[in-house]
């Protein structure tokens, strides 16, 4: 896998936590960069791109593209430093309202041969919303073969916080 020069040296689910923090209302000044010191480490703060609506969830491409949920219902993609100014096309239909919309991504095991990756997010249904998880390939700007492989039961009538995250 290609990391960008910021992340080297960091673990993934440090620099996830940090960023998803900064767009979940965190009170980390956007602006900063530097170390920010807590009781048990030090992180170093890195504004990697701007321009989202609440960022949620990321994975790293083997190329070293980074892909980032927004909550309101969009897929970005990060490439060399710069965000792409369009959306990944073919995002399920999400529910978006208060704490939920879509939520995590996570790249398949054998995405390096497959394309294959999997997301999270809340979803409108007869009766309510859910949270559901669909695998999906990764087209070349868009999203291919949707398949939901996971809904949750019963379906609600709340926005009140859905979150999930995946992992292997």
């Amino acid at each position: 896998m290609v990391e960008p020069s910021w992340v080297r040296g960091l673990a993934p689910a440090m620099v996830g936590a940090i960023v998803a923090g900064a767009g979940c209302g965190s009170r980390i000044d956007a602006a900063a960069q530097g170390p920010i010191a807590s009781e048990q480490a030090t992180f170093e703060l890195v504004t990697v791109t701007s321009g989202l609506e609440h960022p949620w969830g990321m994975a790293f491409l083997p190329d070293g593209e980074i892909l980032i949920t927004e909550r309101p219902g969009r897929l970005r993609i990060v490439r060399g430093g710069v965000l792409d100014p369009g959306p990944i096309e073919g995002v399920p239909a999400v529910y978006a309202s208060g704490q939920v919309g879509l939520l995590d991504v996570a790249l398949d095991p054998a995405f390096a041969s497959n394309r294959v990756i999997y997301l999270s997010y809340a979803a409108p249904g007869d009766g309510g919303n859910s949270t559901r998880v669909a695998r999906v390939k990764l087209g070349d700007g868009r999203l291919e073969d949707l398949e939901v492989i996971f809904t949750a039961e019963p379906l609600v009538n709340s926005s009140y916080h859905f979150g999930s995250r995946l992992a292997f």
